[in-house]
């Protein structure tokens, strides 16, 4: 299972999109900071997403994801590749680590996220949920973001594609 985490600005972002020769797009903003915070890991061989919204990133909420995930696997072994980033190695993580005896935890190499298969979700949830579009309400930026994810989840057909490279 490959985990990773990822921030999603309210802010619009302009992608790829169609328009009239020299007429940039132009889409609103409320010029707000907003950033939703999620954790999210995939499994490979039977395609399944999980995911969970917090507001920091840290060993603490780093943690909370982990029992998610263990909870979701309650029989199986949890082979987990994640990145280096700082939190992976702190003291309740570790701690938390140290008592599960059906997890084993290996670091892709630093800088390297085109080995991480959570990647392409994030690329997938960002083209359906914020790219090109102007949310007024951070409600309906939380309610899009939360969707997207969820369709992802429910629908694990969406994502084996973009699993392939990684089997």
């Amino acid at each position: 299972m490959f985990e990773d985490e990822a921030s999603f600005r309210q802010d619009p972002s302009l992608y790829q999109t169609w328009a009239p020769r020299g007429e940039q797009p132009r889409i609103p903003t409320t010029g707000q900071r907003n950033t939703q915070k999620i954790f999210g890991a995939v499994a490979l061989r039977q395609p399944r997403f999980h995911f969970r919204q917090d507001t920091v990133f840290n060993g603490e909420t780093y943690t909370q994801f982990l029992q998610q995930l263990a909870e979701s696997y309650p029989r199986r072994p949890i082979i987990l590749i994640h990145d280096n980033v700082a939190y992976h190695r702190a003291p309740e993580v570790k701690s938390w680590l140290s008592g599960q005896r059906r997890f084993e935890v290996a670091a892709l190499p630093p800088y390297s996220p085109e080995l991480n298969a959570v990647e392409p979700l994030w690329h997938h949830t960002r083209l359906q949920a914020t790219h090109n579009r102007y949310y007024p309400e951070t409600e309906e930026f939380i309610a899009s973001l939360r969707g997207t994810l969820r369709r992802i989840a429910r629908h694990p057909n969406q994502i084996a594609g973009y699993l392939q490279p990684f089997l």
